[in-house]
């Protein structure tokens, strides 16, 4: 079905159909490349603010466009267009001609489909409520926000979707496609009291449409951030100086992305540049530390259904092998 869909979002509009891509693809080839793909996405967003208990800002845009990559030994080249035709795409795959020496002539036929795991529903969050509901979707949450306490003063919340249609297809044949939905509500409360004031934040989402924040949602981000709030008024400075500091999972990720997530990228090993390279089967890191990298998760942000390479677990010693790898290993699936 995402196929289907991405083929009558992307390709049917333009008459792109699969022998024009194959004609992309052979001048590509003449160009002696490695490898090359084409990358279609058509995407809608948009996003609600409420302040003071009315709605602040609201905006819609509409994007899409298609992409050609080409791979010749180390050299990669790119080139894009906003515009979806057969004459953009042509001219895009003459630009690769710069990086074509050390690749090899290859003969291509588009025609054969992935079918990724299906983590997700292909639904469009940006139709599942029209403007008066998702305005009042935000009044519900500011309300639920200020019955917690009286000590809340103001109350920020965010309401924003998005609808993505993708569609890859590799030199080999292989065609490949999504629809990703997502959906994101965030709320920001302000308390006050004896001349202090202090702020706490909730929310959440994830793939899927609006109906996913019912009541029950609504009171648990609504709660999150008032206690947050209420526990900051009650706070004291705290102390300075070097200390153990925990993290629980999460958001701390992010942390660990930025210390060693670049290095463990597979373009950076295979071109040797990773302080990471060539360390399977050595510790990397403290024995403690164990971490796992799921893309795999139902629902979750950070799935996309079109790569099927995702689940990428980090631990502290770089292997192979299976996920049940002791505390301090590391292991890749």
């Amino acid at each position: 079905m995402n196929l289907d869909t991405a083929k009558t979002t992307l390709l049917a509009p333009y008459d792109l159909e699969t022998g024009k891509l194959e004609r992309v693809f052979g001048t590509l080839a003449a160009h002696k490349v490695d490898y090359a793909d084409l990358y279609f996405q058509y995407s809608r967003y948009e996003g609600w603010s409420l302040e003071e208990g009315i709605v602040k800002s609201g905006s819609f845009n509409i994007e899409q466009g298609v992409g050609v990559r080409a791979v010749s030994g180390e050299k990669t080249a790119f080139a894009y267009s906003d515009e979806i035709s057969f004459d953009a795409l042509q001219d895009a795959a003459k630009a690769t001609r710069a990086i074509a020496s050390a690749g090899q002539s290859k003969k291509t036929r588009a025609g054969k489909r992935s079918m990724p795991v299906a983590l997700y529903r292909a639904l469009d969050p940006v139709a599942s409520l029209d403007s008066s509901q998702k305005v009042t979707l935000l009044e519900r949450l500011e309300r639920k926000c200020r019955a917690l306490d009286p000590r809340i003063t103001q109350v920020i919340a965010s309401l924003g979707g998005e609808y993505e249609v993708v569609l890859i297809a590799r030199a080999d044949g292989t065609l490949a496609a999504d629809v990703r939905p997502l959906v994101r509500l965030s709320v920001q409360v302000i308390a006050e009291a004896n001349g202090r004031r202090e702020s706490g934040s909730g929310g959440g989402g994830g793939r899927t449409d609006y109906a996913h924040f019912t009541d029950e949602v609504l009171d648990e981000y609504a709660r999150h951030a008032v206690s947050q709030a209420l526990v900051n008024l009650e706070a004291r400075p705290a102390p300075a100086g070097t200390m153990t500091v925990v993290l629980g999972p999460g958001w701390p990720g992010v942390l660990l992305h930025e210390a060693v997530g670049h290095g463990l990228e597979g373009d950076f090993n295979r071109k040797g540049s990773s302080a990471f390279s060539g360390r399977l089967g050595q510790r990397v890191a403290s024995p403690g530390v164990t971490v796992v990298d799921d893309g795999t998760l139902p629902g979750r942000r950070g799935w996309q259904g079109t790569d099927r390479h995702h689940v990428r677990p980090a631990h502290s010693t770089l292997g192979r092998g299976t996920r049940n790898a002791p505390s301090g290993w590391a292991k890749e699936t």
